[in-house]
């Protein structure tokens, strides 16, 4: 008896082991996979971190004012072997975003590509997801 409850918790013990990552990642269900948008800006923030890195940019509405915009991009491992480094976006920097927006309408995105002064385009680094343009679901 003493035996069985010993294996029963090693068992359950294991288990939850193996499954806590997956209750720390995220989808995308926020974001709205079937749209596209593409925005000139202004960096004003870029974040090389982990789980994912992130930038943000100053773009004028149609009536002017300025609206910050933040982009999601993949790890920093994922973005180098794109081509990124931790210094490759700078405030000020003028660039020209492609992303899926929120779908609540904030002003957060998922970046598919990111185009630099120099005309070098980047993308966001990481697999694609379902629901995305080519995808399976």
């Amino acid at each position: 008896m003493r035996r069985n409850q010993i294996a029963a918790l090693t068992l359950v013990i294991t288990l939850l082991m193996i499954s806590a990552p997956l209750f720390g990642h995220h989808g995308q269900s926020a974001i709205d996979l079937n749209k596209k948008i593409t925005l000139k800006g202004t960096v004003t923030n870029f974040e090389w971190v982990n789980p994912h890195s992130h930038f943000s940019i100053d773009v004028k509405d149609d009536s002017g004012k300025i609206q910050n915009w933040t982009m999601e991009l993949s790890t920093p491992l994922m973005l180098q072997r794109g081509g990124w480094t931790k210094n490759i976006l700078k405030p000020g920097d003028p660039v020209i975003a492609t992303f899926y927006p929120s779908k609540n309408g904030s002003t957060i995105g998922f970046l598919d590509n990111v185009v630099l002064a120099d005309g070098t385009v980047l993308s966001r680094g990481g697999s694609k997801h379902a629901g995305e343009q080519g995808v399976k679901q």
